[in-house]
């Protein structure tokens, strides 16, 4: 039986290049800011270029942005190569960039429901796939896809979001089982309730975000430091023998 290794060792990012898509605002940029300051050499995606700006600005370690739309599915393969140019073909993707048009069912468009699988969940995938040789080549890889409460919960208002996020976790086994045998892990996280742009609504109702709250097992909404260790853990060595899964970071909610 070999030794432990240090910690220093399984969260070791020295040389490893990540790419994280949607960096510019909410769980995506928190992750791309965590991943930089770990040592990682970090291209954020995402639309909007003051942002991602901000987050190159607020960065500690070394970066990279691109202005790119996600959803634009054919534009995918020279954003992989774009992504590529700075760094090197990255060894970590984040896959963050997310859209909820929160629409009832009966109001829901081929249009909005498009660009709903389009970005959360045609995105991750081809994406990858663009990516992934260079990391069948290395040996190792970790890719991590952003599910949802709505991977397994069905809320008002998110029946495209919700359809997209439980493709989500079926995408991260299926990726799972095609691509670890090359050394490539792939898992996705299930972010709970965290004030972020993309929960506006809900946090803007004091009574409703209390009652979300109360209904996980910790008894709080979610913070964005709450997911530092996760994204770690799922980026490095500590997560060697850990693929196809969804992860809840979600202070219990799904338990209860």
């Amino acid at each position: 039986m070999s030794n432990p290794l240090p910690l220093t060792e399984l969260f070791d990012f020295t040389g490893k290049i990540a790419c994280v898509t949607g960096a510019s605002s909410g769980l995506g940029r928190r992750a791309a800011l965590v991943l930089a300051a770990a040592g990682a050499q970090v291209v954020g995606v995402a639309r909007r270029s003051d942002q991602l700006a901000e987050w190159e600005a607020e960065s500690t370690g070394e970066t990279y942005s691109i202005v790119h739309d996600l959803a634009d599915r054919a534009g995918l393969a020279d954003l992989a190569q774009k992504i590529a140019d700075p760094f090197g073909a990255p060894d970590i993707l984040v896959h963050a960039a997310g859209i909820n048009t929160r629409q009832a069912a009966d109001d829901v468009t081929p249009e909005s429901w498009d660009l709903t699988l389009d970005l959360n969940l045609a995105a991750p995938f081809f994406l990858s796939q663009h990516l992934v040789a260079p990391m069948k080549t290395k040996g190792w890889g970790r890719i991590v896809n952003f599910a949802s409460l709505q991977s397994t919960r069905a809320f008002p208002g998110g029946l495209s979001y919700g359809a997209s996020k439980a493709g989500v976790s079926q995408l991260t086994r299926a990726m799972a089982e095609a691509w670890s045998s090359h050394g490539i892990n792939i898992n996705a996280i299930g972010p709970g309730f965290f004030r972020t742009e993309l929960t506006a609504a809900v946090f803007s109702n004091p009574e409703r975000a209390a009652r979300n709250a109360a209904q996980t097992c910790i008894g709080r909404n979610g913070e964005p430091q709450d997911i530092d260790g996760p994204i770690l853990f799922l980026c490095s060595d500590a997560s060697a023998y850990v693929t196809g899964q969804t992860i809840m970071i979600d202070g219990g909610f799904t338990s209860k």
